[in-house]
């Protein structure tokens, strides 16, 4: 195994400590307990907290900032935060209008945020995202992952709190995106923990893994290598199926990459899942392609669609400055 790493204990501390130092302007991290929050707290608003374990670069951290999230609380490499580091989150940033939790649906970051929750005295709410339609129970799950969809979850709710929603408001609409989205996943290698010092599952060189899960999971099915087209005619069919979209529908299409595949392939899956867009009758509006919820350095990538409407495409579109998206 070669990384870039001094010692495996210390490599979040020092991941999170230069992430803060290369955008001092928006970020600052706090320790024991451990989260990253905006550099300035901001004024009469919702607070959005997520968070997750490390190893998905840059969720959540890199969400952090005007548009996005207020802060984020990372757990070891694909380990579960713990409840007294959302505690000092919410203490930071919160302003009087309630916290909102944004939450992947797995075992460890579930039962964590609920005690959170459960503990804060600031009036509080969750939502779950479980926009992967790979598998409906996981090794790590009851019910479906949360994965690259949780981007867009956040993106949206957190433009509505900048507008200056009620708790309840955002609530409702991080409600309404997540059952609008859908996500799949294929990975061609495994990805490798620092602290395990060998891949996460053995696959043939030949061989993909169709609806992986972004800490290694299985997937649907193992199958021989096949066209990019043929990859994605698979993935389309799982999300599409799910979304039971109209005809004319809006949509929004994510390309995710897992950390180890060049950007040109993941354009080249874009252009295949327009396509595929476009033949059923939908109008895939706005896009965006690249390694957003990654698994380490595993070789693979997911689709995302989400269904849109105006409120939706206003509220992606609205002003986001965080360290990996600003427009």
């Amino acid at each position: 195994m070669k990384k870039f790493v001094n010692d495996v204990d210390a490599m979040l501390r020092e991941a999170l400590a230069g992430m803060v130092e290369a955008h001092p302007q928006l970020l600052r991290v706090e320790f024991e307990p451990t989260f990253v929050a905006r550099r300035e707290r901001a004024a009469n608003k919702v607070a959005l907290i997520s968070g997750g374990g490390s190893g998905h670069e840059p969720l959540h951290a890199g969400f952090v900032g005007r548009g996005m999230l207020d802060a984020a609380c990372p757990g070891q490499v694909f380990t579960s935060p713990t409840p007294d580091q959302m505690l000092a989150a919410a203490a930071a940033t919160e302003t009087g209008q309630g916290v909102l939790f944004i939450v992947k649906n797995y075992a460890g970051d579930g039962m964590n945020f609920q005690m959170a929750s459960e503990m804060l005295e600031t009036e509080n709410a969750t939502v779950l995202v479980n926009d992967d339609v790979a598998v409906e129970n996981s090794t790590h799950t009851t019910g479906r992952r949360g994965v690259a969809g949780t981007l867009v979850v956040e993106k949206m709710v957190g433009a509505l709190s900048e507008q200056g929603a009620t708790l309840a408001e955002c609530k409702a609409l991080g409600d309404r995106v997540n059952a609008a989205t859908a996500s799949m996943g294929v990975a061609f290698t495994s990805c490798t923990v620092p602290a395990a010092g060998r891949p996460t599952f053995d696959i043939g060189p030949d061989e993909i893994e169709i609806g992986v899960g972004i800490h290694g999971e299985p997937g649907r099915r193992r199958a021989a290598h096949m066209p990019a087209d043929e990859i994605v005619r698979t993935l389309m069919d799982a999300i599409l199926g799910d979304l039971k979209a109209q005809a004319g529908r809006q949509v929004l299409l994510h390309v995710n990459g897992f950390g180890g595949t060049p950007l040109m392939e993941l354009y080249l899956l874009h252009h295949a899942a327009n396509r595929r867009l476009e033949a059923e009758g939908l109008k895939p509006v706005r896009s965006l392609v690249g390694n957003y919820t990654t698994s380490l350095d595993m070789a693979g990538a997911s689709l995302t669609v989400s269904l849109l409407d105006d409120e939706l495409v206003s509220l992606w579109d609205a002003p986001v400055h965080t360290a990996a998206l600003r427009w």
